[in-house]
């Protein structure tokens, strides 16, 4: 039951993800894109960092059903805040005026003169480009969520620690996420290198991730530190490939290509959390969910090496030439 719950979740994040990130497209250009979207993937470490101290306390006082329903509520809450605050343009929104609305509108228009339109989805979706953003968000997420699921229960495992001391050991990576979140998206912003961002950070949550498996149980300190910086790496390149999509394909197909691509991601999400528990259950151990974790990585990498981070009139325009 808990697998299907899971499964649900991870089709609910699929759509309002995408729908996000493009309400987002519509306000902010690509000067500050990047920003606005790290702070909108800032709610993920950070609402991790605190609920992986608090949740220890929840299980350890209600239960683990008593924690979800305590932390499902504020959603709820939120959702209805959002309904009666946010309008979806700069068009419909009444606290500008129409010079700003105006402003914003001609800056955003601007930036797609470079950017052939392509006339539906089906070529869209049958893209280079856009089947490689989506494969690489596949196997980054893989390694994401697999961390994310599963980090506290390796930790627990590893250190022989209580429930409550291991929510704080598993809030550290996320702490760390939030300036490297932040300094990386300054970066991508004011350079329009969303291509490096991408490649050096998840390069470098592999490398630490196969790291932390090489020490082990050996020193588990210097392995909770490698596996530490794997995880706040894997956070940093949210926003700045998030703000190259807008940047490569056109506005009348955007939409379902941001779909796709983060569906995508969903999908390695709900992979990545089974397979390690499964591999977990499987070995006694860690390792091999370790292995297969950063193998994700590795592969991530080398699709983004091998992926133009570009805008051109020509790569999205005609499906039939790839």
């Amino acid at each position: 039951v808990l697998a299907v719950i899971r499964f649900l979740l991870g089709v609910a994040e699929s759509v309002v993800m995408p729908a996000m990130l493009v309400f987002l497209s519509h306000w902010f250009t690509k000067k500050e894109r990047s920003k606005a979207n790290t702070f909108l993937f800032l709610g993920n470490p950070i609402t991790v960092l605190w609920m992986s101290v608090l949740s220890g306390y929840l299980v350890e006082a209600f239960g683990w059903r008593g924690m979800f329903i305590i932390e499902g509520i504020p959603a709820i809450i939120w959702a209805a805040i959002w309904w009666f605050v946010f309008v979806d343009r700069p068009a419909d929104a009444k606290w500008l005026t129409e010079k700003e609305k105006k402003d914003i509108e001609a800056a955003l228009a601007a930036e797609q003169t470079n950017i052939q339109e392509i006339k539906n989805y089906s070529e869209a979706f049958r893209s280079r480009k856009v089947l490689s953003l989506s494969f690489i968000h596949f196997f980054w997420n893989i390694g994401m969520y697999g961390f994310i699921m599963w980090l506290p229960s390796i930790l627990k495992s590893a250190s022989g620690l209580g429930i409550v001391a291991t929510g704080w050991l598993s809030a550290a990576p996320y702490l760390l996420a939030v300036p490297m979140m932040l300094g990386a998206s300054w970066y991508s912003d004011k350079f329009l290198n969303r291509k490096i961002i991408v490649l050096l950070f998840l390069g470098l949550g592999a490398i630490c991730f196969i790291g932390s498996f090489t020490v082990g149980a050996s020193n588990f300190w210097l392995s909770y530190v490698l596996l530490m910086v794997a995880g706040g790496a894997m956070y940093t390149p949210y926003g700045p490939f998030f703000a190259a999509i807008p940047e490569m394909i056109p506005r009348n197909v955007m939409a379902g290509a941001m779909a796709f691509i983060v569906s995508f991601g969903a999908l390695g999400s709900f992979v990545g959390s089974w397979i390690v528990g499964y591999l977990n259950g499987l070995t006694g151990g860690p390792g091999a969910s370790y292995i297969f974790m950063g193998g994700a990585l590795v592969l991530a990498v080398f699709l983004t090496s091998v992926t133009a981070f570009t805008s051109t009139t020509s790569s999205l325009s005609k499906a039939q030439a790839y």
